[in-house]
C-alpha cells in the first residue's frame, strides 16, 4: 500500500511543476525538473510488484523471460539524474543562460546512451551511472545551500538523491557479488529506502511552491483586520479586474490596496511640514501610522513620508509590520475604557 502512496504523492508532485511550467516561461531548467520529478514517479511506479509483473509479462517469455521492469526502473532513475545534471549544470560559472540548452543536449545525449546500454547489455552499468550522476548534484547542490525558500528546497532535493547516490552503490555491489535479484511479485531490494528518496526529492521539487503558498496564507491572515479598514474607507483601490485566485496573487493586490488606501488617506502625496521626519525606528513609525489609520481625526497625523516603507524594508515586511501595529493599536483602544470604568 505504501508503494502505491508513494506513487501517487510523487506524480501529485510532477504535476504541480507541470503547472509551474503553464503559468511560467517554460525554460530549460524549469523544463528539466519536470522530467527528473516525472521520472522519480515512473521509477517508483514501476517498482510496485504488480506493476512490475504486469510490464515483464510484455516480454516473448512471461516474467522469466528478463526482468524488462527492473530495466525500466533503472532506466528511470538515469533519466533522474540526467534531468537534474542539467538544472546542476546551470549552477557553475562556465555555464551561461546563453549556451545551457546545448550543454543539456549534451548532458541528455549521455543519459539516452547510458539508457541504451543499460537496456541492451547491463544494469550493474545504468547504477554506475546513477551513482556518478547523484554524486554530482550532491556536489553541486552543497555548493548552493542557503537559508533561503530556495536553499531549503535545494537541500532537502539533494538529501534523496544523496539517498540515491547511496542505494545505487549499494546495488553495484551486490551486482558484483552476484546477489540473488528481487522475485518478480516482490518490492525491490531496499524499497522502503527508495520510497523516503522518492519522497524527499519530490518534497525537494515543490518545496518552493508549498512555502510560498503558505507565507501567503499567512500574510492574508495577518493583515485581514487593516486590509479590511482600509478598503473599507477606500473601495475604490480594489480594481475590478483583480480578482486572483492564488494566494500569492491575492497576497499581493492585499499589500498594494492596503498601500493605496493608506496613500489616499495621508493625502495623496502631499508633504505636511507639521507631521515631522518618520523616525529611524521602524517599530516606532509602524506605530504611529498604524494609530493614525486606526483613529484619522486624532492627535496623530503623517503624510506620505510615513506611508513609504523605510529604508531595508521590503513592501511586504512593511505592510505586515503596520498590521502588527495596528493589531496592538485596537487592543490598546479595546483596554482603555475598562481600565476607566476599573478606576470609577
Amino acid at each position: 500500500m505504501t508503494l502505491w502512496l508513494t506513487a501517487l504523492l510523487v506524480w501529485v508532485a510532477a504535476g504541480a511543476r507541470v503547472g509551474r511550467v503553464l503559468v511560467k516561461p517554460a525554460t530549460t531548467a524549469r523544463v528539466a525538473i519536470v522530467v527528473a520529478v516525472a521520472a522519480v514517479a515512473l521509477a517508483v511506479t514501476v517498482a510496485i510488484p504488480e506493476m512490475a509483473v504486469a510490464i515483464d509479462n510484455l516480454m516473448p517469455g512471461g516474467v522469466r523471460g528478463g526482468w524488462l521492469s527492473t530495466g525500466l526502473v533503472i532506466s528511470a532513475w538515469i533519466l533522474f539524474t540526467t534531468a537534474t545534471s542539467v538544472v546542476a549544470s546551470a549552477a557553475w560559472p562556465v555555464v551561461s543562460r546563453r549556451n545551457l540548452r546545448q550543454v543539456a543536449m549534451v548532458v541528455y545525449g549521455i543519459g539516452t546512451v547510458a539508457i541504451a546500454i543499460t537496456l541492451a547489455w547491463s544494469f550493474t552499468v545504468g547504477w554506475i551511472m546513477v551513482a556518478l550522476g547523484a554524486v554530482f548534484i550532491v556536489t553541486t547542490g552543497l555548493r548552493n545551500l542557503d537559508w533561503t525558500i530556495l536553499g531549503r528546497g535545494i537541500a532537502i532535493y539533494i538529501a534523496g538523491t544523496a539517498l540515491v547516490a547511496v542505494l545505487a552503490v549499494a546495488n553495484v555491489g551486490r551486482a558484483f557479488q552476484d546477489a540473488a535479484p528481487t522475485l518478480p511479485d516482490e518490492p525491490l531490494w531496499g524499497w522502503a529506502a527508495w520510497e523516503v528518496a522518492a519522497l524527499l526529492i519530490a518534497l525537494g521539487a515543490v518545496s518552493i511552491v508549498i512555502e510560498l503558498w503558505w507565507r501567503a496564507k499567512a500574510l492574508l491572515r495577518r493583515i485581514r483586520p487593516l486590509h479590511q479598514l482600509m478598503v473599507g474607507r477606500f473601495p475604490e483601490v480594489v480594481a475590478p479586474e483583480q480578482n486572483a485566485t492564488s494566494a500569492q496573487l491575492k497576497a499581493s493586490d492585499h499589500m498594494a490596496q492596503v498601500m493605496d488606501a493608506l496613500y489616499l488617506l495621508s493625502g495623496s502625496g502631499a508633504v505636511i511640514p507639521a507631521a515631522g521626519e518618520p523616525p529611524n525606528s521602524v517599530s516606532q513609525r509602524a506605530a504611529v501610522v498604524a494609530e493614525w489609520a486606526r483613529n484619522p481625526l486624532g492627535d496623530l497625523f503623517v503624510d506620505a513620508r510615513w506611508i513609504a516603507p523605510p529604508p531595508g524594508i521590503s513592501p511586504r515586511g512593511w505592510v505586515l509590520t503596520l498590521a502588527n501595529q495596528y493589531e496592538y493599536a485596537l487592543a490598546d483602544a479595546k483596554a482603555e475604557p475598562r481600565n476607566a470604568a476599573a478606576a470609577k
